[in-house]
């Protein structure tokens, strides 16, 4: 009898311990129902070659509002490194030049249209990477160019570019200095240059060449320009009722202006290399893990200053941003080690990270900050319990339902309140995609419980994720547009062909009429238009 009663009573412990830690734990800040589209900037459409913050992200906006989705979620908005990823960044301050709308500066003179003829001869489907970078430098350089040569201090609803200097100073300067002299050394990493060049610092400029100088001020420029529209960008997004949902990846690139200004955050040599690199072991993604090669925190150090390089990097993101997603959550509790050097993820091991001391100077510093924990993949349960007492919600992936894992949490009828629902995300297949490629018996599965009805469309699977009671659910615009897997924006572990779909106006167009009407009927219908506060009682009518 005691044998068989064991096991009861230690459940009961566990439970009681669980409702203690969740009565100790604040509530999240998600406590209305809304819906949200999941589109990076660099898949909008537009001119020039790749998507920018100019007309055709109004029209986006424009559609979310007509549909009654309330949060336009993207990628992070730096400038991007090798392999084109937004999560591997020159910069987490600075915004990508890219994503500048080229046609304002021609409207303002700075630009002469034949001279992005060009730029509008690249493709509209996809971003043509490498015939960009070619044809849009020049062209950019040659507006600030022109500015400068002007004697101007502002371009019409922008602002003073010397205020913006002097306001940003903290990072820009570092940022324009990084990217002048990266170009100087031929795109060389900060810790192969020159040991007098090896960490920034205010003088530096004095003792580069007058081409670095020169240089610096054109990045200047290109943020100044950056920012005058993200704002403008910003302000017709709150016209319209739609919230942007920002993402801070939880390291940054070894080369990086970041790394390169603030060595002592990091755990690096005395040359600048890396101790040890970040990563994932072996998951759902890749057999061998994913070896991310970014520097790995000095988390004592960051703990005796008190997170203060982190808090301003949060501070900052919370300026462009309504809300943020929080990229590799769980790399604070534990994060994966690998060695410096290793050809792959698999011998690395696992360390403590910050915990919940991190997030309580984090809530102490930035009390109104709403976050979302990405907390994906396998994770255990002191992952769990340190997302729930720092009062985050956490992701919920519709695409892992079936044939995931064991425990299965991401089956909808699972899913808590303080969650966000996706039916997938930038780093899955696209729904349609993920549906034609299901083995027989789960596909099965999927078409009862979705009540596909032998379709393999992603909508029904959208109206699922409406209707789930996680209070926010975000829906990829490959998949409003029910696109095949060739519409995948990434696909991790790889490093060939991501981050290159768009999609182009005639398509948003294809969504209007009765697309836009199903859609704001559902949002609607699940109680998702209006915002209305959720509370455990009735009242009424």
């Amino acid at each position: 009898m005691f044998t068989g009663a064991f096991p009861i009573a230690a459940e009961h412990a566990r439970a009681r311990d669980s409702r203690r830690a969740k009565d100790a734990a604040p509530d999240t800040w998600l406590t209305s129902r809304t819906a949200g589209v999941l589109a990076h900037v660099s898949s909008l459409p537009g001119a020039y070659g790749i998507g920018n913050l100019g007309p055709g992200a109004r029209a986006f906006i424009d559609f979310l509002a007509e549909a009654g989705v309330h949060y336009w979620q993207i990628c992070p908005i730096g400038p991007t490194g090798y392999g084109d990823s937004p999560y591997q960044l020159f910069s987490g301050r600075a915004g990508n030049p890219y994503f500048i709308d080229l046609g304002e500066l021609c409207d303002n003179g700075l630009l002469k249209p034949t001279e992005l003829e060009p730029l509008l001869a690249l493709p509209v489907e996809r971003v043509d990477y490498g015939r960009l970078y070619e044809l849009f430098w020049p062209v950019l350089a040659r507006a600030a160019d022109r500015f400068a040569a002007s004697g101007a201090d502002q371009i019409g609803g922008f602002g003073s570019l010397r205020e913006f200097r002097r306001e940003h100073a903290g990072w820009l300067e570092p940022f324009a200095d990084f990217m002048a002299l990266k170009a100087h050394f031929g795109g060389w990493a900060w810790n192969a240059w020159p040991e007098a060049f090896s960490q920034w610092h205010a003088a530096l400029r004095t003792s580069a060449p007058g081409s670095v100088g020169r240089e610096a001020d054109r990045h200047v420029f290109y943020q100044y320009v950056f920012f005058g529209q993200w704002e403008r960008l910003r302000r017709h997004a709150r016209v319209k009722g739609v919230g942007i949902i920002g993402d801070v990846p939880i390291f940054v690139a070894l080369d990086s202006a970041d790394t390169w200004q603030n060595r002592a955050v990091f755990r690096l040599d005395a040359h600048g290399q890396p101790l040890a690199v970040a990563g994932v072991p072996p998951d759902y993604y890749s057999a061998y893990g994913q070896l991310w090669g970014n520097p790995l925190y000095d988390w004592e150090h960051l703990a005796r200053t008190g997170y203060a390089w982190w808090i301003d990097r949060l501070r900052a993101a919370f300026e462009l941003y309504d809300i943020i997603r929080l990229d590799h959550f769980r790399g604070f509790d534990t994060y994966w080690e690998i060695p410096a050097g290793a050809p792959d993820a698999r011998t690395g091991h696992w360390l403590k990270g910050p915990g919940l001391t991190f997030f309580e100077a984090v809530r102490a510093a930035l009390p109104e900050a709403r976050i979302i924990a990405e907390d994906l993949g396998y994770i255990g349960p002191d992952v769990v319990e340190l997302r729930r007492s720092a009062g985050l919600p956490g992701m919920k992936v519709l695409q892992f339902a079936y044939g995931h894992d064991a425990n299965n949490v991401n089956l909808p009828h699972f899913f808590p309140a303080d969650s966000i629902a996706y039916t997938g995300t930038h780093d899955n297949l696209t729904t349609r995609g993920w549906l034609e490629g299901l083995a027989a018996n789960i596909a099965a599965q999927v078409d009862e419980y979705y009540q596909l009805g032998g379709k393999q469309s992603a909508w029904p699977v959208i109206r699922a994720a409406l209707a789930t009671t996680s209070r926010l659910a975000v829906i990829p615009i490959q998949d409003l547009l029910d696109l095949p897997a060739t519409a995948t924006l990434n696909r991790p572990g790889t490093t060939e062909g991501n981050w290159q779909w768009r999609f182009t106006a005639p398509d948003l167009a294809s969504l209007a009429g009765e697309k836009t009407k199903t859609l704001r009927h559902w949002i609607t219908l699940y109680d998702r238009l209006l915002g209305r506060a959720i509370r455990d009682y009735s009242e009424p009518q």
